[in-house]
């Protein structure tokens, strides 16, 4: 390919494609002229084509040009081509059936030494299994060999004078025994061992029950010898489980049906522990010598031991398990939580101790495999537990967040009972009381759905209107609504007692509000403390990634923390509106003096009083529950709302006075006579000079005060601009007295 591209003549440097496009083995015409439809126009695409083209043709000519010896020369030796071939095809056929004569040949002679192989296979395997055969007859004539000669001595295998002895017998006749199965498992089918299969059979029955009375002996009597040896014949014919079956039987099952009893359990309120503590001691008062046998335990000479048995797993748990679940049914019963987690919190701890008299690693591994250990695992229906909790705490953290906000009870941290069944929500997902191991997944979503529900429940307040009483008295008794008549009640019906068409939003206090505020800045507080409750029990199932548990958290703190500017702003609103409604009264000042010949004012009007109330109140009734920095932003953020649209007010009277002055003194010229008491007896203060003077006081009297509750004049918005007016308007007042 390479050389290829060389041999193609190269076109002027012009053209707008390269010309190895042609040669590539995915050349494709569409991509190529679309691809150069984005360079160039097609009908200068069609002429480098066409200028190429005529490269190519020139450069054909001159290649056969350049090798037209070699095009004559391959036409000449072509000539008489057709006759050599047809002479070649004679001896090619001859040569053809002589090699699939000698094919033939060589195929018969393969068959034949399969043949041969095939029945010297056979024969071989023929032979193998009369040896197995013979075997199998040598060993059960050396096992009943062995029995008769014992017989002779007119001594039992069950019942030699030397336990020793009759174990070594044992031995013998397993180890032979071993063999025996082993030929025969190989001989199945044929003919003879069906014949030898009942003295088979006898001596399998014999050698169980054998060893069955032998090892029944050695507990009986706590012979370590005796059950080394008996233990050592049921590993020599792989019948080990035979054997833990058998002592789970005769020494575990009495032990248990007479300790797990339910009556017993429910007769003690610490029934459950003390049959455990029963149960534990099982295996250190019976299971000793079998421990010490097989090395289970830490004393065991581990050179004498006689490995493969593990009769705490495969003997003792088992019975355990069963025992439980037949005689104790109610055990795993979810319906009562408190009483199901005490009992799977003592069961668990059960669990662990009798894992520790395992004594390995390996012996712990066993067991946590064993069938018996998960039927007894999932016995305990801990989702149901679970479902149940989880309606417990929902339906009390529901029922607390409704539209009738109610005070949180006597020595709680937080003010509304919303918040504070939020709080003691959260801590029973991690309690002592309720708290297990394996759910530690479903507690720590629930614990951040409680974090989102009240979330919610916030957002949700804040669609609610602020009733107007609220902005009246912010000491209003929590749970009350407005009695404004376009306000509708919560309970469907309107103030005539009929059916409300539509079911309006509960109104919400400023109250309220500020009792949220607080709980929601004490909730942010106590997070890291419920951070540290979850730790040590997402320590117990080895969880050790808290970083990601520590950013959970904080993205609902976060999310508690976006509705408090939000709440603020309605505060601040709600309070700027229940100033303002009284320091409106600014309006009222000239009907007070305009015609009245009231005195000359010397203190602030009562709306100013009237008008600080509710910051005095939110200064004196709140101070323990909030933070001094939200009670002065609160009280900032207000004052410049409601000083600014009392700016404008007296800004407006001022102007209302100045024009009314004005008016009277260009009635005054046209009539040229004095007006109506422009001023007061004996050429004291004008109406509209006392006015300005009120105004100047009440504004005076309004700094002071803002002063005395912990702010700075200048921080308030519009209220240095509001003092520089009502001062000027008092020096315009002072001015013109005569």
């Amino acid at each position: 390919m390479e050389k290829s591209r060389m041999n193609l003549p190269k076109g002027p440097d012009t053209l707008c494609f390269d010309k190895d496009e042609f040669m590539k083995e995915d050349f494709d015409v569409d991509h190529f002229v679309s691809d150069c439809r984005k360079r160039v126009q097609l009908e200068e695409l069609r002429g480098d084509l066409e200028l190429y083209y005529r490269l190519l043709k020139t450069a054909m000519v001159e290649l056969i040009n350049k090798d037209y010896a070699d095009f004559v020369n391959l036409s000449t030796n072509l000539v008489g081509m057709d006759k050599a071939l047809n002479q070649l095809s004679v001896p090619l056929g001859q040569l053809r059936e002589e090699v699939l004569s000698l094919r033939s040949s060589v195929s018969e002679g393969i068959r034949a030494v399969d043949e041969r192989m095939c029945k010297q296979e056979d024969i071989r395997k023929k032979k193998m299994c009369v040896l197995r055969l013979i075997q199998v007859i040598r060993s059960v004539e050396k096992i009943e060999k062995i029995l008769n000669s014992q017989s002779s001595k007119e001594t039992s295998a069950l019942e030699a004078s030397s336990p020793l002895l009759t174990g070594q017998i044992l031995e013998r006749i397993a180890t032979e025994f071993n063999q025996l199965q082993f030929h025969a498992v190989q001989s199945k089918g044929m003919p003879l061992l069906d014949k030898v299969r009942p003295r088979i059979a006898g001596i399998t029955a014999m050698l169980q029950q054998s060893l069955e009375g032998l090892l029944l002996e050695g507990l009986r009597t706590s012979s370590v010898d005796i059950i080394r040896h008996c233990l050592r014949t049921y590993a020599t014919i792989d019948k080990t489980r035979d054997a833990e079956a058998l002592v789970g039987q005769v020494l575990v099952k009495p032990y248990m049906d007479e300790v797990i009893v339910e009556q017993i359990v429910e007769s003690d309120p610490n029934g459950l522990q003390i049959m455990y503590d029963k149960l534990l001691e099982f295996v250190p008062h019976h299971c000793r010598l079998l421990r010490e046998v097989t090395g289970g335990a830490v004393s065991s000479e581990k050179g004498k031991s006689v490995p493969g048995y593990d009769f705490l797993v495969n003997s003792v748990w088992p019975e355990i398990v069963r025992g439980l679940e037949e005689k104790l049914p109610s055990l795993f019963n979810p319906g009562n939580p408190d009483a199901f987690h005490k009992k799977y919190t003592v069961s668990m701890d059960f669990v662990r101790a009798f894992e520790q008299q395992c004594g390995t690693q390996a012996s712990v591994r066993r067991l946590r495999a064993h069938p018996a250990y998960h039927s007894f695992n999932n016995k305990w229906n801990l989702p149901v537990y679970f479902q149940i909790r989880f309606r417990e705490i929902a339906g009390s953290l529901e029922e607390a967040l409704t539209d009738e906000l109610e005070k949180a009870p006597a020595g709680s941290a937080f003010c509304l009972l919303a918040s504070h069944r939020t709080w003691s929500s959260l801590q029973r997902c991690w309690s002592d009381e309720m708290f297990l191991p394996v759910l530690v997944h479903r507690l720590w979503r629930l614990t951040l759905q409680i974090l989102a529900r009240y979330s919610v429940f916030v957002r949700e307040l804040l669609l609610r209107p602020i009733s107007n009483e609220s902005a009246k008295d912010i000491k209003r008794p929590l749970g009350t609504t407005s009695k404004d008549p376009s306000v509708t009640q919560g309970n469907g019906e309107d103030q005539g007692g009929g059916p409300s068409e539509t079911k309006s939003v509960a109104s919400i206090s400023s109250t309220h509000l500020v009792y949220v505020v607080a709980d929601l800045d004490r909730l942010q507080e106590q997070l890291p403390e419920l951070l540290e409750t979850i730790k040590p029990k997402l320590e117990m199932i080895g969880f050790k990634n808290f970083s990601s548990i520590s950013a959970a958290l904080e993205d609902s703190r976060t999310s508690l923390c976006a509705c408090v500017p939000a709440l603020s702003d309605r505060i601040i609103q709600d309070l700027s509106e229940s100033c303002f409604s009284y320091l409106k009264s600014a309006l009222e000042v000239p009907r007070l003096y305009r015609r009245t010949n009231k005195e000359v004012p010397t203190a602030a009007s009562s709306y100013v009083d009237s008008a600080l109330k509710p910051f005095r109140q939110l200064q004196s009734g709140h101070r323990d529950k909030l933070r001094p920095a939200i009670i002065r932003q609160w009280l900032e953020g207000a004052l410049c709302e409601s000083t600014h649209k009392y700016y404008e007010t007296v800004s407006d009277v001022l102007n209302s006075v100045k024009k009314m002055e004005e008016s009277l003194k260009r009635l005054k010229q046209a009539r040229r006579t004095t007006p109506a008491n422009p001023v007061g007896p004996g050429g004291g203060m004008s109406d509209d000079d006392k006015i300005r003077l009120q105004l100047a006081l009440d504004v005076e009297y309004l700094g002071e005060q803002i002063q005395k509750m912990g702010l700075a004049t200048k921080d308030i918005k519009s209220f240095p601009a509001l003092a520089e007016l009502v001062a000027a308007a008092k020096d315009q007042a002072t001015a013109e007295q005569p």
